[in-house]
C-alpha cells in the first residue's frame, strides 16, 4: 500500500471529510435561503419584496397577488422538485454503484412521460364529470400513476424469491424506457397542433404552473419520499462494498433496496408530475458533492437535497429573465448548464493514460 493510499484510509482523513460535509450543510442552507429570496425578487413584472416591506413601499393588491400567489408557490415547488431529483439521483448512484445512474434508470421518468402524454392526447375521451373534477391535475395525476406503474412492473420483474436483482432492474428499465418511448411516439403522431405544443412544453419542464394547490398536493409525497431516502445513508454505504459484505456488516440489503426503489419512485414521480421533464439535476449534483465532501451517503443525501434545490431555483431564475417577459423552459436551462459541468467532471476524473 502506498503512502497516499494509507493516508486516505486514516481516521483523520474521514474526520476531515465529515467536517467538510457538516460545513457544507451550513453553507448550502444559507445558499438556499439566499436563492429563495432572489427568486422571490425576480420576475418580469418588476414587483419586489423589498419595495413592499421597505420604507414607503406600496403593498397593492396586484403586488401581493404576484408575490404571494404566483412567485412564492413557484419558489417552494422549485425547491421541492430540485431536492427530490437530486436525492433520487444520489440514491440511484448508491444503489447501482454506478456514477452514471440517475432517477430515470428505474423507468420512473419514462412511465411518467407516457402517463402525461396519454392524458394530454386522450384526455378528451374521459367522461366529462371525471375530466372536470380533475381539472388542471389531470396530467400530473396521470404522470404520477404512470411512474408508479412502471416501477411496480420493474420491481415485479426483478424480484424473485424475495430478492431483487439490481442488474435485472437496470436491463428491464432500459427495455421499459424504449417501449414507453415508442408508445409515446405513437401518441405524439396522433396529436393535433395544440396537443403537440402542450407535449413539447411539458417535456421540456417548467414551474410556470405552480399554485398553492399544486404545492399542497406534491409536498406530502416529496417530503415523505425524501425523509425516507435520508435514512438510507448507512445502507447505501454498505452496498458500496457489495451485497455480500453489506450482509456481513448487518445491513438489511433487501429492505434497503426496496425502500430505495420506493423512495426514488415517489420522489421522481411526484417531481416529474408537477414540473415535467427536467434533466441533469439528479446526475450532476451527487458528482459535485462527492468531489467536495466525499462519498459518505449520510451527509451526502442532505447536501444533495440542498444543492439540488439551489440549482433548480437558479435555473428557474435564468429561465424567467433571459428572454423576459417570455419564459424559457427550465429543462433547456438545466441541460445547457448541466451538460458542460458533467463533461468537465468526466474529463477531470479520467486518467491521462486513457485520453
Amino acid at each position: 500500500m502506498t503512502v497516499t493510499q494509507a493516508d486516505a484510509l486514516t481516521p483523520s482523513r474521514f474526520t476531515d471529510r465529515r467536517t467538510r460535509a457538516r460545513r457544507a450543510h451550513l453553507w448550502l442552507g444559507l445558499g438556499l435561503l439566499l436563492t429563495c429570496a432572489l427568486s422571490l425578487e425576480t420576475g418580469a413584472s418588476g414587483v419586489s419584496l423589498w419595495s413592499m416591506v421597505g420604507a414607503g413601499g406600496q403593498d397593492t393588491p396586484v403586488h401581493s397577488i404576484i408575490l404571494w400567489e404566483v412567485r412564492l408557490p413557484r419558489v417552494l415547488l422549485g425547491a421541492l422538485v430540485g431536492a427530490a431529483l437530486a436525492v433520487s439521483g444520489t440514491v440511484m448512484q448508491g444503489l447501482f454503484r454506478n456514477p452514471l445512474a440517475d432517477p430515470g434508470i428505474v423507468g420512473v421518468s419514462a412511465g411518467a412521460g407516457l402517463g402525461a402524454v396519454t392524458a394530454i392526447v386522450l384526455g378528451g375521451l374521459l367522461p366529462i364529470a371525471l375530466r372536470d373534477s380533475l381539472g388542471p391535475f389531470l396530467v400530473p395525476a396521470a404522470a404520477f400513476l404512470g411512474g408508479w406503474a412502471s416501477v411496480l412492473l420493474l420491481y415485479g420483474v426483478a424480484t424473485r424469491g424475495g430478492r431483487t436483482s439490481v442488474a435485472t432492474m437496470l436491463l428491464a428499465g432500459i427495455a421499459l424506457g424504449a417501449l414507453s418511448g415508442a408508445v409515446s411516439g405513437l401518441m405524439v403522431y396522433a396529436a393535433d397542433d395544440q396537443q403537440l405544443r402542450d407535449l413539447t412544453f411539458w417535456g421540456l419542464g417548467s414551474l410556470a404552473g405552480a399554485t398553492w394547490a399544486k404545492v399542497a398536493t406534491a409536498m406530502p409525497i416529496l417530503v415523505v419520499a425524501m425523509v425516507g431516502a435520508l435514512g438510507l445513508g448507512r445502507g447505501l454505504n454498505g452496498l458500496a462494498f457489495g451485497e455480500a459484505t453489506a450482509l456481513h456488516l448487518g445491513i438489511p440489503v433487501q429492505r434497503t433496496k426496496t425502500l430505495a426503489i420506493l423512495a426514488v419512485a415517489a420522489a421522481t414521480g411526484g417531481a416529474v408530475a408537477v414540473s415535467g421533464g427536467i434533466g441533469f439535476i439528479g446526475i450532476v449534483v451527487p458528482h459535485l458533492l462527492r468531489l467536495a465532501t466525499g462519498p459518505d451517503h449520510g451527509p451526502l443525501l442532505l447536501n444533495a437535497a440542498l444543492l439540488g434545490a439551489i440549482l433548480l431555483l437558479g435555473a428557474d431564475i435564468i429561465s424567467r429573465v433571459i428572454i423576459a417577459p417570455a419564459e424559457l423552459p427550465i429543462g433547456i436551462v438545466t441541460a445547457v448548464l448541466g451538460a458542460p459541468v458533467f463533461l468537465w467532471i468526466l474529463l477531470r476524473q479520467r486518467p491521462m493514460g486513457d485520453m
